[in-house]
């Protein structure tokens, strides 16, 4: 059964970098798109950023544009959010989500889910 693991999630001033990770096991993960989503209190899921499974295409909703960056080590299992210049709108719970339609931004076509890390940025 393939599971997906977030870590890395903290808290951070405004301006500061985190790199999220999520680690996933089982062949469905390594042939699989995977995207970041983040929800704040009472908002709704919010669509960050996605990688195909060889790591050629990105894609990112436009506020991280130029801050965060997907990577994936496929040796690792692994899809990283890197987050520069982190402003107190980012704050939130972050989730990635994997074995979905291609660079999708809708939740509802992803199939797998970690349980999210909680990411908080000071002013």
């Amino acid at each position: 059964q393939v599971q997906l693991v977030e870590s890395g999630g903290g808290l951070v001033q405004a301006g500061g970098s985190l790199r999220l990770s999520c680690e996933g096991s089982g062949r469905t993960f390594s042939s699989s798109p995977v995207a970041w989503f983040r929800q704040a209190p009472g908002k709704e899921r919010e669509f960050v950023a996605a990688i195909s499974w060889n790591g050629d295409s990105t894609r990112y909703v436009d506020s991280v544009k130029g801050r965060f960056t997907i990577s994936r080590d496929t040796a690792k299992n692994t899809v990283y959010l890197q987050m520069n210049s982190l402003k107190p709108e980012d704050t939130a719970i972050y989730r990635c989500a994997a074995d979905g339609r291609y660079l999708s931004t809708l939740p509802k076509m992803f199939n797998l889910w970690g349980q999210g890390t909680q990411v908080t940025v000071s002013s």
